[in-house]
């Protein structure tokens, strides 16, 4: 199968010089040749999927596991108010 590189690269807006061009050729033709070699592969009897991840994944319990703990950790704060931190003005 000959591929023609430039065009490809061209299609794909990739600069190629004509030895990159020449490198590139004959491993496209072996990537087509690969696809080409998958498409025999006998695939009756196998479901398809739409994703490899679309099975139902296994889900905790929605319990809350840490107390509040609020009042303890602002304790320190030089000033708060209704729960939240008080800080100086900084914008005029």
């Amino acid at each position: 199968m000959d591929i023609d590189v430039k065009k490809v690269a061209m299609l794909s807006r990739i600069r190629l010089t004509d030895e990159e061009a020449a490198e590139l050729g004959p491993q496209l033709s072996n990537i087509i040749g690969y696809v080409e070699q998958l498409a025999e592969v006998d695939t009756t009897g196998v479901e398809p999927i739409a994703h490899p991840h679309d099975i139902a994944m296994p889900q905790r319990a929605d319990i809350v596991t840490n107390v509040n703990r609020r009042d303890a950790l602002q304790a320190p704060a030089p000033k708060t108010e209704s729960g939240l931190y008080v800080v100086p003005k900084v914008i005029e």
